[in-house]
């Protein structure tokens, strides 16, 4: 029965962020990429940023009210320090600039639109994840 919930949870998870892509390229005609989203407010053009907030404020909200429906779901489960978490964000950033995108933009929107480029950055993701979590649990013995 555990297994049952954590798929529908999968399957509900990726129907909504399909959705939320859909509409907003029907709705605004933007792709749906987070780091571009946030990009844009921190280089701000007129009439450009209300809809942006309203994303971001957007994708915290509905977040913290989930966490309050389901607490159980959204425990902590790493116990890695904060130190390599922030640094771990940190070169998730600058892997977004790198890559002019990031796995919503490139991951959900642009494999979706059969793009080559989006297919090859989401392919150097996901390697650079399996690898960066295969030395730090296997290789470093997950000293950090």
């Amino acid at each position: 029965m555990d297994d049952y919930y954590v798929y529908l949870h999968a399957l509900t998870g990726g129907a909504l962020i399909g959705l939320a892509a859909s509409g907003m390229l029907f709705a605004n005609g933007r792709i749906m990429g987070v780091s571009g989203i946030l990009g844009g407010l921190l280089s701000p053009q007129r009439g450009n940023i209300g809809w942006r907030i309203s994303f971001v404020l957007g994708i915290f909200c509905s977040s913290f009210f989930i966490s309050q429906l389901d607490s159980l779901n959204f425990q902590p489960l790493t116990t890695r320090s904060n130190l390599l978490i922030m640094l771990g964000g940190l070169l998730v950033g600058f892997g977004t600039a790198l890559s002019n995108g990031c796995t919503s933009g490139h991951g959900v929107c642009g494999i979706s639109r059969f793009s080559m480029r989006s297919v090859i950055a989401t392919c150097v993701f996901i390697g650079s994840g399996v690898i960066i979590t295969y030395l730090l649990n296997h290789v470093l013995l997950g000293a950090l």
